[in-house]
């Protein structure tokens, strides 16, 4: 078990400090990347999109011998249900060590953007933009239609990760079409709320935010921490309901 605790840690590392990282090249003031913002840069979203759908490839790989890589609390709550379900040796244990190993793994990732971009968070007056380094926001503020856009990224992630992956949790044969997963995800559904599709991504980086001591940085928007923790758990668990009972049994049906 110490090997999945670690293999997590370091997939999800890897996953916040290229996911994050990119968000402070294109956001903080005087890198070479940056794009002066707002939110309709598109150029800027893209750029953000790409890149963390190569995060999720890069995370995958490194994860992929040791885990499966989840990288991802609702894919490891979706992976729980399915072995609760089909009968699997996935446990409660296992669960609990995942999502540790995700949390601490994000943290350690955003630290690591917090050094690597130590000059810039001084040279950046926006607090707003600091935040949107580590966690994410919506663009109009509403909270039922905010986690339901949640729900509804997180559940497109699980149900079509969990049909390119026949059920299994993603290996890293898969990390390419994962990536490829998120990118369209962050291109067609992103833009409400940021698509934080993973409760470990925002979280453990908002806690982060919160500790460090980042120049002129402000409040760490607690208020709505809890939508991109809650979101992705249930569409995780939508998406693997649907995939379970609506694609495995219907074509179980069509074989008998």
């Amino acid at each position: 078990m110490p090997e999945k605790f670690i293999g997590e840690v370091l997939g999800t590392m890897i996953l916040i400090l290229l996911g994050d990282g990119v968000v402070a090249g294109v956001l903080l003031a005087k890198t070479k990347a940056n794009m002066t913002t707002g939110v309709g840069n598109s150029n800027g979203w893209i750029v953000i999109t790409m890149a963390w759908a190569f995060a999720v490839f890069s995370g995958i790989a490194v994860a992929g011998t040791f885990t499966g890589a989840h990288i991802n609390p609702a894919v490891t709550l979706a992976v729980y249900l399915d072995s609760t379900v089909n009968a699997g040796k996935f446990g409660v244990d296992s669960l609990i060590v995942y999502w540790a190993g995700q949390m601490v793994g994000a943290m350690i990732g955003a630290f690591l953007v917090f050094l690597h971009y130590y000059p810039h968070w001084a040279e950046t007056e926006d607090k707003g933009l600091k935040l949107a380094v580590f966690c994410t926001a919506p663009a109009i503020r509403n909270p039922l239609w905010n986690l339901v856009s949640e729900i509804i990224g997180t559940f497109a992630l699980v149900f079509v990760g969990f049909s390119l992956a026949g059920g299994a949790s993603p290996a890293i044969g898969g990390a390419l079409a994962w990536g490829l997963l998120v990118l369209v995800i962050g291109l067609a559904l992103g833009p409400t709320t940021g698509y934080a599709i993973n409760p470990a991504r925002d979280l453990g980086p908002r806690i982060m935010h919160a500790i460090l001591p980042i120049p002129g940085k402000g409040g760490s928007d607690w208020e709505y921490s809890w939508i991109p923790v809650v979101g992705p758990l249930i569409g995780g668990s939508l998406g693997f309901l649907a995939f379970n009972y609506l694609i495995t049994g219907f074509v179980a049906k069509i074989i008998a």
